[in-house]
Formats: structure tokens, sequence, C-alpha cells
């Protein structure tokens, strides 16, 4: 399976997909961040362009000012649609965690519900061929992008797959002005297939191969 990964900046519409998927060939899945779709209205025209590129999309959209997690099939149908969890530590990750697509178990987790994931995972059952994690906004501080980085080795090593995040390149959590962009794919051992800091640019990873090409 071939993964493009984008960090674009936030938007009302959806160019910056668009253009990406025009441009790339061969590419079954597309990896957003959190809240790229920026309402329902987004989500819709998500929906078209998967139906007419015949591509996954994965990223989350905005309902009620609440980011909502979303996978999308080839088909422009919603396979996986949810809440995202609240940050308190004492409430499990909601349902579903998983998703069986194209003859893959894809895990999925939401921004900051990747704090939580390596103790919630354990409730699904079947082995779980890679995550995605699409990740609202850069990091907040260069103890967060390690601890982010690092809690995903940890799910990655432990549940024995492929874990890949991405945030938007434009801004910053509760608006403190700071922001690390984010992009990374870890194999099933721990081991980094790549991580950026502060590179915006867009990534297809080749899940097969384990082997990655940077666009632009």
């Amino acid at each position: 399976m071939r993964i493009l990964i984008g960090q674009p900046i936030h938007e009302k519409q959806i160019e910056q997909m668009k253009n990406d998927i025009k441009a790339k060939d061969s590419i079954d899945l597309v990896l957003y961040p959190e809240g790229y779709l920026s309402d329902e209205n987004a989500l819709e025209e998500a929906c078209k362009l998967a139906k007419e590129y015949k591509i996954a999309i994965v990223s989350s959209y905005r309902k009620d000012n609440k980011d909502r997690a979303v996978i999308i099939s080839c088909d422009g149908e919603k396979i996986l649609e949810r809440a995202k969890t609240i940050p308190d530590e004492n409430v499990e990750l909601h349902e579903p965690l998983t998703v069986f697509y194209n003859n893959n178990s894809i895990g999925y987790i939401l921004c900051m519900e990747i704090l939580k994931a390596n103790r919630d995972l354990k409730r699904v059952e079947e082995k779980i061929d890679f995550i995605v994690h699409p990740i609202g906004v850069g990091m907040f501080s260069e103890e967060q992008f390690e601890q982010w980085v690092r809690e995903a080795k940890v799910i990655a090593k432990t549940y024995k797959t492929i874990v890949i995040g991405t945030s938007h390149a434009d801004g910053s959590y509760r608006n403190c002005g700071v922001s690390i962009p984010i992009s990374y794919c870890i194999d099933s051992n721990g081991e980094p297939i790549f991580i950026t800091k502060s590179d915006i640019r867009s990534r297809i990873v080749d899940l097969d191969s384990k082997k990655f090409e940077t666009i632009g």
C-alpha cells in the first residue's frame, strides 16, 4: 500500500488535498491532519474526491466545533467515524479503534489520543496492520515532539505495527505561538522509516518496501 502523507495549511476548502491526489499516480491512501476538513461540507467534498479518484482518505473533520475521526473508502463511504476522546486520563479511547479495509486492519488515533493508545489498543483483538495518527497542529515544544515520537515508537513495537502521523504546517496549540510541524512513519520494530521536524513537504511511503519519497 502506498500512502501519501500531507502537511497542508488550514483552509476552508480542500484544494491542497485535491492537488496532492491529482499530482500523484498509484496512491492508495491519503493521510491528512486532524481538522483539515473544516466542516461537514468539506467532508462531503472529500467523499466525492475519494470516489472520483478511487483513493482512501484519512483525516478528521469539525462538527459543532469539535473534531471527529474519519476514514473514507475509495468508494466515497465513511467507514470509520467517531468522536475524539477527551484528554482525561481516566477516559478510555472511544470506539471504533480499527476498521478493516482493503485486506488491512487499520488502527486510528486522533491527535492527543496517542497518549492513551499504548494502554487502550489492548482492547483490539486482531492484528493491526498499520495505525494512522492525524495531528492538529505542530508540537508546542521540543519536549512534546520527543514525547510523541517516543509514544509512537512504543506503540509500534508493542503492537508490531506501523504507525504514521502528520500535522498541519501552520497553527499552534491554543494559539500559543509555538509550532513544530511533525510527520513520521515508524516501522513495526519501533524504528523510524522517517521522522520530520519543521519540514512541511509531503511524503509517500510504501508499506510493503518500507521506503519513502519526499515531494517537493
